[in-house]
């Protein structure tokens, strides 16, 4: 039986199930196997979806379920896809009308469904922006767009908005996901485009493919010129090849390439950026001020107005909310994804991989409400951490191999902080992507650096955002540090932050010195790799107190908690994330 849904058109036999694995047939046709269920429903600021030229700082009930019809490498989403069925039948599940409900509690001006794709819980999908709509919620979604005519179709009467997550413009791109061709995706933009529906397009720039991103945008003004696009740089999520990351700089220059194709096109995942804010086009003046708040996501700064003082009105839609909602803990966006791969970074450590104790430890996360608040202040704290590896041990019946991974930890840290406890503290600061983007005093970050013996320059920034902010060219002077640091997530090479330094006189003991470094991916928050990355900080900044073999150290770690040597990971993959690693072990 041929599934019409999206443009894959599976054949499912009566109890199969297709490509996304979220459908089944039987005798009366093509089913969900997961009906009106909804994995989560929390409130965000739209631009966190994101959408940044429709109700700008308005807060809506972002909702997903589990899976996509697609796999693409390095998907920031792949927690939810790797773990479709352990996440669907987890015990954190909203109904559709509780979903009605909550949005009404919160005060939300609308409903959207993110995260994962609404393709694989269309008819569900479909219910609820039906449902929401007579409620008088404004409805949107973000998708790939892979969906036949007639799913277009019964879209278009209850839908307000939409984010078109592209993979580029030739068939090649969309074979690379499973797909056939990449057709579809711009008939399902011109359909919605031409119906009245808000279209932005996201579109992921991987190293080496600015002409591929070129020939999207230029799909794109073929439809129309004012469609927004939203450039994501490149991040490697997941099972990634090495090199595949666009430096700030190299995506920066792109977008102004794009901009003489397009009327409005903004740069994601890259911290420090100025190219998140919409500018008139008249007079070059700031109306919509936004700064990095999470992969895929921005958030409005300051003051924000649709009319400029020139008298130009940008074509954005709906008012501007003037009360900014800000997400709390783990929560916006895709920030729940990385909340959830923190978790999954653990229990792969202890060798957990059965689907049931997966789903009940998704459910208790979900269902709880951990990620708000608790699950953040655990992971910006390295003994509330531990103590969390042991929880997740002892819920897992994984209790001996929750003593392993804490006395490995341990160890190390034990050894550090005894060395550097009567030894001079230099002052580190610890930017992420971009020099003048600076992590929040009570980032985890911050606390390897104490505890490798450094002076964390950061704690005397008087403000906070998510995961830092942007601070000036002054204040970066005046924290005079003598070693920097760029995060191992969403990072910025050595080579473009001593040239930014370089272009924007940031005359400091750090560069003038050349104490300049980038972290490995992963091994400085989130997962417990983080062990290995303060042996780095604390053998980088106490070079004579410390002589750690960190790749020796590197694979006594990825040997004992992963069942592989860590110099087939580092050769093959770009610091691949644990289930990844795992499975990889499996293989050999």
């Amino acid at each position: 039986m041929r599934c019409e849904i999206c443009a894959v058109g599976c054949n499912i036999v009566p109890g199969g199930t297709g490509r996304c694995r979220m459908y089944t047939a039987n005798e009366s046709g093509i089913i969900e196997r997961f009906p009106d269920l909804f994995l989560a429903a929390f409130p965000i600021a739209i631009e966190t979806q994101p959408m940044l030229h429709f109700h700008p700082g308005g807060k809506f009930l972002q909702v997903c379920t589990a899976g996509c019809n697609f796999h693409c490498d390095g998907c920031v989403s792949e927690i939810l896809v790797d773990h479709a069925e352990s996440l669907a039948r987890s015990e954190a599940a909203v109904s559709t009308d509780e979903v009605i409900r909550k949005a009404r509690e919160e005060g939300c001006v609308g409903i959207t469904f993110a995260l994962n794709d609404p393709i694989v819980s269309f008819p569900t999908f479909c219910r609820l922006i039906q449902k929401a709509m007579e409620q008088g919620f404004l409805t949107g979604c973000s998708t790939n767009g892979y969906l036949t005519e007639r799913s277009v179709k019964k879209l278009i009467p209850a839908l307000d908005f939409v984010n078109i997550g592209l993979k580029g413009a030739s068939d090649a791109c969309y074979r690379a996901c499973g797909a056939a061709d990449a057709d579809p995706v711009f008939r399902t933009i011109e359909h919605l485009y031409q119906a009245g529906v808000h279209v932005e397009v996201s579109l992921v720039c991987r190293k080496g493919g600015e002409e591929e991103v070129l020939a999207a945008a230029r799909r794109i003004a073929g439809i129309s010129k004012e469609i927004p696009l939203q450039l994501m740089r490149f991040v490697p999520f997941g099972d990634t090849a090495p090199g595949s990351e666009p430096t700030i700089y190299e995506s920066e220059n792109l977008l102004g390439r794009l901009r003489q194709i397009l009327s409005w096109v903004y740069l994601f995942n890259s911290p420090g950026t100025r190219f998140l804010t919409t500018t008139c086009p008249v007079c070059g003046a700031e109306c919509i001020p936004r700064e990095f708040f999470g992969p895929m996501g921005a958030h409005i700064k300051g003051t924000a107005k649709k009319t400029c003082y020139c008298g130009y009105v940008l074509p954005v839609k709906g008012t501007i909310n003037p009360d900014i909602f800000t997400e709390p803990g783990m929560m916006g966006g895709y920030r729940i994804t990385r909340g959830l791969e923190m978790i999954w970074a653990i229990l792969s450590c202890l060798g957990v991989d059965d689907q049931v104790t997966l789903s009940r430890i998704w459910g208790e996360v979900l269902g709880s409400g951990m990620l708000k608040k608790e699950m953040h202040d655990r992971m910006n704290d390295i003994n509330a951490y531990l103590h969390y590896v042991t929880e997740l041990a002892e819920n897992t019946g994984r209790e001996e191999a929750g003593r392993k991974l804490c006395s490995f930890i341990r160890s190390r840290l034990e050894i550090i902080r005894e060395r550097v406890a009567d030894v001079p503290h230099p002052r580190v600061y610890y930017a992420m992507g971009h020099p003048l983007f600076a992590l929040n005093p009570g980032r985890f970050e911050g606390k390897l650096v104490e505890a490798a013996g450094g002076a964390y320059v950061n704690r005397a920034i008087g403000r906070e955002g998510k995961p830092g902010v942007t601070i000036s060219r002054e204040e970066f002077i005046a924290l005079n540090p003598d070693f920097l640091f760029t995060s191992g997530f969403l990072t910025s090479t050595v080579e473009d932050t001593l040239r930014f330094c370089a272009d924007h006189a940031l005359d400091v003991p750090a560069v003038r010195n050349g104490q300049v470094y980038t972290m490995h991916p992963s091994w400085d928050f989130g997962s417990p790799r983080w062990i290995l990355g303060l042996m780095t900080i604390a053998q980088t900044i106490h070079p004579g107190v410390f002589d750690f073999s960190i790749e020796q150290e590197a694979d006594q770690f990825y040997r004992k908690f992963y069942g592989v040597p860590y110099r087939s990971v580092a050769t093959n993959r770009s610091f691949a994330h644990p289930g990844q690693v795992r499975a990889e072990s499996q293989r050999m």
